[in-house]
């Protein structure tokens, strides 16, 4: 998919559109190819992550002015974490437009979780610096808190990991335990893989930057699994 399709598809225009195909540069991409002239997307995506946050807390206090706080927080965590993000950034179409190392581009769940999520951030970061606040609000509007009220409703906003514990333990009278399915990365950008199980069966997998985060990740993932996600 080109620039031009994808603006189209997504309905979304740029002024600079290197800022665009920079949001898409996946580190690995650059190690590979060192004398390409591009940047890769991580200073992007380190502003695209405070933008975004901030559009979404916007919303949540604005939207719930009788939610506390910590209600608020627990939204917040749902809609930016990188499951949701990397859900969203897949229905885009970002997997077609990523540019990764060889090794990357044949790990296709990789691919569409915490690589996508990251490129999400780093494309809210490119369309600030392009258009501005107003702009990006709307896109994460459009695309993000659209999901807000269903997120609330299933009750995806719940300490993931504790609750997918009290299921398992009053449904199937087993409690889950997490395992290292992978871990991949230099020092200081490593990605886990972990995989919950009930027994020996494994559930589901989620990715993260740390294993605490892959953990909660594969939590969400076995709610889902499970049909868990609205009880």
């Amino acid at each position: 998919m080109t620039l031009q399709e994808f603006k189209k598809r997504n309905n979304v225009t740029f002024k600079n559109d290197a800022l665009l195909e920079q949001a898409f540069i996946h580190r690995s991409f650059i190690n590979e190819n060192p004398r390409s002239g591009l940047e890769h997307n991580e200073r992007l995506e380190f502003l695209g992550d405070a933008v975004l946050e901030l559009v979404v807390t916007e919303y949540l206090y604005a939207t719930y002015p009788h939610h506390n706080e910590g209600d608020l927080t627990a939204y917040r965590s749902a809609l930016v974490n990188a499951v949701t993000l990397g859900q969203v950034a897949d229905s885009l179409m970002f997997n077609d437009m990523m540019r990764l190392s060889k090794g990357e581009a044949k790990d296709v769940s990789r691919a569409r979780s915490s690589i996508l999520a990251d490129a999400y951030e780093a494309f809210v970061g490119a369309l600030y610096l392009d258009q501005g606040y107003p702009a990006v609000k709307t896109f994460i509007s459009h695309t993000v808190l659209i999901k807000t009220e269903d997120i609330i409703k299933q009750g995806l906003y719940k300490d993931a990991k504790s609750y997918v514990q009290e299921k398992a333990q009053e449904t199937e009278g087993v409690t889950p335990a997490y395992k290292v399915l992978g871990e991949e990365g230099p020092d200081h950008d490593k990605r886990f893989r972990m995989g919950i199980y009930f027994n020996d069966e494994i559930i589901a997998e989620g990715e993260g930057k740390s294993k605490q985060e892959a953990e909660t990740a594969a939590a969400r993932n076995a709610l889902l699994r499970k049909g868990w996600a609205g009880i």
